[in-house]
């Protein structure tokens, strides 16, 4: 072969090489980042073509499904109650991508999850056109439907769970909004709905349950007792100095008692008395005697401070520390107020964890991962699963009998149930000047066999005096309880 020819061919198969190099690349190096890409049309075309899981209740209600349409899109999400599920499901839209359910199991949802292979690979044998599995949730229909009705449009959450699995019986957040509008393929509706929906001062798609940190108020008082009792120096029988005003460290500044008077004779109260009236002063002296880092170590053991996703991601609750919590603020942080925040979610796991012996288990919405199309099929079903224990049995055990004299004797009777053993524990949480406080309640009932745990917070409730966690949020909890004892 002559020079000129060799050079050719050095040229030709360089060329060739470049090509299979490049190729090689693109197919198997950039291939998820440009099938990722925001304006790639055939990816949003072939996923919108498969027709993506249902998204489940229990009882086998579908609230989540894709219907076929007649665009080339081929499917379209469909979400059959609405408001009632969507702050949990989430939505699935063509613009403004997933939420919720729909963003933390869309590999399943969509069939693209490895656990999905073989079942995919079978149907593309058989000439059927893949499908995305279901997801069922934990969320019971009538626990949900009753912390709905019971929220009655007002701005709040209720949290209900299993205390001994961790399951989540309801997730309402208020207001909430209809996730159809986000899954309309008329770009047109999707883009008002969108900006209507994020202009809204109300913030409809924040999901308060997991996403909102609240001052957990009077609420913490469960988490200041638990650390006394816990340290062995104190009983619910102790006596607490209990004045009508506490004296803080590096400040001319008092804590008051709502009610303006001494939570005892001789200021003293003791620790099962001062949680059933809710005493200020004495769970703020309690809290100057712990000091800042046993309540936080008892706060962390209850959840605070710990990253969930239950599988949709939540929000860390935090105890304070350092400047956040010293002098007067310490007072102040034992009862939940200063810059102690907090989930409904956490707050539900506090009732959850003195409910279920002092364990707290690790919530969970999801129940099980199965065949699309009700074959029962089963690929995935999560094991309920430990967070830790937060306080030894025979310590839950007594903050179970205080909380109960709160229900039968204190300032949560309104959550009383005829027939059931029920606990709980008001909050009012004070969140700036002028401002309306947040009601609060937290519970746990037993009944039969059956065990609740809820939290319920009700923002902006009224003035001062009527947002009592009491006299708002208690109704509601117990409504919610009863749904979750009779269901």
């Amino acid at each position: 072969m002559n020079r000129p020819l060799r050079r050719l061919s050095l040229v030709v198969a360089f060329l060739f090489f470049a090509l299979f190099a490049s190729t090689t690349w693109i197919q198997f190096v950039s291939a998820d980042r440009l099938n990722a890409m925001p304006g790639n049309s055939r990816q949003l075309y072939a996923e919108f073509g498969r027709e993506r899981g249902a998204i489940l209740v229990q009882g086998g209600a579908a609230v989540a499904t894709s219907e076929r349409v007649d665009d080339p899109y081929t499917f379209q999400r469909a979400y059959a109650a609405g408001q009632l599920y969507a702050p949990v499901t989430g939505y699935y839209s063509l613009r403004y991508g997933t939420a919720g359910i729909e963003r933390a199991e869309n590999d399943v949802l969509s069939g693209s999850a490895d656990e999905l292979f073989y079942r995919n690979l079978s149907s593309l044998l058989t000439g059927e056109k893949p499908k995305g599995a279901d997801v069922t949730l934990t969320l019971q229909p009538k626990v949900q439907q009753a912390a709905w009705d019971a929220l009655a449009g007002r701005k709040g959450a209720v949290v209900a769970l299993d205390p001994e699995t961790g399951n989540v019986l309801a997730m309402v957040s208020s207001p909430s909004y209809d996730p159809n509008t986000l899954a309309s393929h008329d770009g047109a509706a999707q883009q008002q709905a969108w900006t209507q929906l994020n202009g809204d001062e109300d913030d409809p798609l924040v999901n308060r349950a997991t996403s909102a940190l609240y001052p957990p108020g009077s609420t913490f008082k469960l988490v200041t007792a638990a650390a006394a009792l816990e340290s062995g120096k104190y009983t619910a029988d102790s006596a607490l100095d209990g004045p009508q005003e506490l004296d803080l460290p590096q400040t001319n500044n008092t804590l008051k008692n709502d009610e303006g008077t001494a939570c005892g004779p001789n200021d003293k109260v003791s620790l099962s008395d001062a949680l059933k009236i809710s005493c200020n002063t004495a769970f703020g002296w309690l809290g100057e005697q712990l000091g800042a880092e046993t309540l936080g170590e008892q706060a962390a053991k209850f959840g605070f401070g710990q990253s969930l996703s239950i599988p949709t991601s939540v929000a860390t609750s935090r105890y304070p520390t350092g400047d956040a919590v010293a002098g007067p603020l310490l007072a102040y942080s034992a009862i939940g107020q200063g810059n102690d925040v907090a989930t409904p979610l956490q707050v539900a796991m506090l009732s959850a964890a003195i409910a279920n012996d002092g364990v707290v288990m690790k919530p969970n919405l999801v129940a099980k991962v199965s065949e699309a199309g009700g074959s029962g099929s089963v690929i995935e079903q999560p094991s309920p699963s430990e967070l830790g224990r937060a306080v030894s049995s025979s310590t839950a055990k007594t903050l179970q009998q205080m909380m109960e004299l709160v229900v039968s004797n204190g300032t949560g009777t309104r959550a009383q149930i005829d027939g059931a053993t029920v606990g709980g524990k008001t909050g009012t949480a004070q969140h700036g000047a002028g401002l309306p406080p947040y009601a609060w309640f937290t519970s746990f009932a037993e009944k039969g066999g059956k065990k609740v745990a809820v939290a319920v917070v009700i923002e902006d409730g009224g003035s001062t005096e009527s947002a009592y966690g009491g006299r708002l949020s208690a109704p509601v909890a117990k409504t919610v309880m009863e749904a979750a004892l009779n269901g």
